[in-house]
């Protein structure tokens, strides 16, 4: 499969991965043929970027830290929390805390795999997705501080809902009220479940304060700030650089990590920013990218530990799309090579 943006796709490809709507449903399945009018809906409900199928990368797979079945499982209660508090009524914290368990059951069996975040979002599913994977990189944060399993599902819970606030009406982050703020509503909706414990509405309260004291909604300093909550704020952040449109540009995960660095200990921990670095796929699997020798190829392998040098497949095609040659270059190896940009 390769990771491509969808002004490349053209009709005739095969979808790689399957899409969802919000809901869970699948909106288009895994290998389907790509026709203009797909393209086209895909274009329309905001999707920018898909896997096709490519037959030089047929052996090529993606490891997974969640099964399609858990993240259906997690987007369905996802809507169901929203879709509730949007009518004015109480969530089921019981139904999200059995969610968790599944989720985090999952995360524990593969917590070796590199996080690549690579499912294909719309307009529609962004938010659930979103909350999805900031709880996912969370908890692995949180395994690699060695928190137990109750810290683990508090962060897992409060990474998961972290945005909650923006759900309710009453919410408005360009007031100048706090108390109108997304994370203060959060805070406010979670800590009256009397199901969680209060540290979990923190999360909600505290992912948008800074360590300088410059964040919102209360200034806080460090040491002010929950672990739970600067952990949060991390995975939020790299989630929001590489997919979040608001800010009219995003970045490529090497370009996000670098960012993310720079802010250590003004916006972000640095101590949580090393254990981030340990579980994130700088260059996923699936990327086109060029090397300095000048040569283009697809990243087709990972080394734990060793984020910016991956293993590339270089495939030489003639004029007729015949494969003259394929190869592959694993930079672990190759040490004088090195991987120039993105493609």
């Amino acid at each position: 499969m390769k990771y491509v943006h969808l002004d490349s796709v053209e009709p005739g490809q095969y979808l790689g991965r399957t899409i969802y709507a919000s809901n869970g449903a699948i909106l288009l399945s895994e290998n389907v043929q790509l026709t203009v009018f797909m393209i086209n809906t895909l274009n329309r409900i905001g999707v920018t970027m898909i896997y096709i199928k490519d037959p030089n990368l047929a052996d090529v797979e993606i490891p997974e830290i969640l099964s399609d079945e858990t993240k259906r499982l997690v987007m369905t209660q996802m809507g169901q929390t929203f879709a509730a508090i949007q009518s004015g009524k109480e969530f089921n914290s019981r139904n999200v805390s059995m969610t968790i368990n599944t989720l985090l059951d999952e995360i524990m069996k593969n917590r070796d795999v590199l996080v690549q975040l690579n499912d294909i979002r719309s307009q529609d599913n962004q938010m659930y997705i979103h909350a999805m994977n900031v709880c996912m990189m969370s908890v692995l944060i949180g395994m690699n501080v060695g928190m137990n399993a109750t810290q683990l599902k508090e962060l897992a819970i409060g990474a998961l809902l972290h945005d909650i606030g923006k759900v309710e009406l009453l919410t408005d982050d360009e007031s100048e009220d706090p108390r109108r703020h997304h994370t203060w509503r959060g805070f406010e909706l979670l800590k009256s479940k009397r199901e969680f414990s209060l540290l979990i509405a923190h999360v909600a309260f505290q992912h948008h304060e800074e360590l300088n004291g410059a964040g919102v909604p209360r200034g806080l300093m460090s040491e002010d700030i929950h672990l739970y909550a600067k952990i949060t704020a991390v995975a939020n952040m790299y989630d929001n650089l590489l997919f979040d449109m608001s800010s009219g540009s995003r970045k490529l995960p090497h370009e996000a990590c670098e960012y993310m660095l720079a802010l250590a200990e003004t916006k972000l921990d640095r101590d949580v920013l090393i254990q981030f670095l340990k579980i994130v796929s700088i260059y996923p699997t699936g990327t086109s990218v060029r090397l300095t020798n000048r040569e283009t190829g697809v990243v087709v392998g990972q080394h734990r530990g060793l984020p910016t040098r991956p293993i590339i497949r270089i495939v030489k095609q003639d004029a007729t799309d015949k494969v003259l040659e394929i190869k592959e270059i694993d930079l672990a190896k190759e040490t004088t090579l090195f991987i120039e940009q993105v493609l």
